[in-house]
């Protein structure tokens, strides 16, 4: 059992035993990345849920899901989230999730604390539990809000790394991923769900892969069985969890006590070319990797020559390697990297081939 009770050091990966008001009241000021929040959802249900063979259904009624009034639970989420916002380093963001019972009343009270919604996420689960009384739509979805702790903050956002996730298309607001069931789904010694509301692996997986990067610490307020937990460990994250249950505590342990943190090498994802060093031109004339004088070839067979200072030189035009392209193309701009190439061996190179060579050199020293 962990309690957080310096303002010194973070207590990293463990499970803080109690109310998760007063232990992040405990955690510093800006000390949290990415705080990721699956709430109580007050969902008011009124006597047992049966099927149509009369089987009951195993729905959502424990103490900790209860609250006496709106007013209650209006309260209660405008305390974890004051909280939580404090606990948020500047550029820090947090997702948090839930049904149409409680996310609209999320939705106001975020903005109302002052965070900015960046995105509103439509979970579709593949496999929806039906709705046996036949008087409702099926409840096919959760909505997540994503929202950085300020309109100013420089949030995490792995653009392409999302893209890489959804075979090389933007990735959209609506996620169609299937609900925890079979060997993910975690039960208890009776064989029953060890929690009601466990959340798939693949969806925290979608969130820190996004929204994180490995060594950032990741704040779960309602811990449950670990999925937060799990996926961070995995995905080389640092945790904190918060969970009042000692059962759902007791099974979390053991869960993180069987997940593997994969290798350096596993947890590298695509970046943004932005976020690369910049490399100029020049620098591969100065260092010879191409010569002053050497021809280049554009794609459909014009030649320009390398100069000095690392500009082109080519048919009644002069200037940089994008500004030459540029007039070739009779186009308003060029990328002259992915534009030009040069002969070795008799081969047609890309220039950018040495510039990814520079940048190698430059994350290594």
């Amino acid at each position: 059992m962990t309690t957080a009770t310096s303002a010194e050091a973070l207590p990293l990966n463990s499970i803080l035993d109690g109310d998760c008001i007063e232990q992040m009241r405990a955690l510093p000021d800006d000390c949290i990345d990415l705080i990721f929040a699956d709430p109580p959802y007050n969902l008011q249900l009124k006597g047992e849920l049966l099927r149509p063979d009369n089987s009951k259904v195993d729905a959502v009624d424990d103490e900790w899901d209860q609250f006496s009034s709106f007013a209650a639970y209006d309260k209660f989420t405008r305390d974890w989230l004051t909280q939580a916002r404090r606990i948020l380093k500047p550029n820090g963001a947090i997702w948090v999730i839930g049904s149409y019972h409680n996310v609209f009343r999320m939705g106001a009270e975020l903005q109302n604390q002052g965070f900015w919604i960046l995105n509103d996420v439509v979970w579709r689960k593949s496999n929806p539990m039906p709705n046996f009384k036949g008087k409702r739509l099926t409840n096919a979805h959760e909505t997540l809000i994503w929202a950085s702790k300020s309109e100013g903050s420089k949030y995490t956002f792995n653009y392409e790394a999302l893209k890489a996730l959804n075979e090389g298309i933007q990735m959209r607001s609506d996620w169609v991923l299937p609900i925890c069931t079979g060997h993910e789904r975690i039960k208890n010694a009776d064989g029953d769900k060890a929690h009601p509301t466990q959340k798939p692996l693949s969806l925290l997986h979608r969130v820190m892969v996004g929204t994180t990067n490995p060594g950032d610490v990741v704040l779960d307020p309602f811990f449950g069985t670990g999925t937060t937990g799990a996926v961070a460990k995995m995905l080389g994250r640092d945790f904190i969890g918060i969970e009042r249950e000692a059962e759902y505590r007791k099974v979390a342990q053991k869960r993180l006590a069987n997940t593997r943190r994969l290798d350096k090498e596993a947890l590298e994802t695509t970046t943004s070319k932005r976020a690369e060093p910049r490399v100029a031109f020049g620098v591969l004339v100065e260092r010879g990797m191409l010569r002053p004088g050497e021809t280049l070839i554009s794609p459909r067979g014009k030649t320009a020559r390398v100069r000095v200072d690392g500009t082109l030189i080519g048919d009644d035009v002069k200037g940089s390697i994008h500004q030459v392209g540029a007039s070739y193309e009779g186009a308003p701009s060029c990328n002259g990297w992915t534009y030009w190439n040069f002969k070795r061996d008799g081969k047609s190179v890309s220039i950018d081939l040495l510039r990814q060579q520079i940048r190698a050199e430059m994350r290594e020293s």
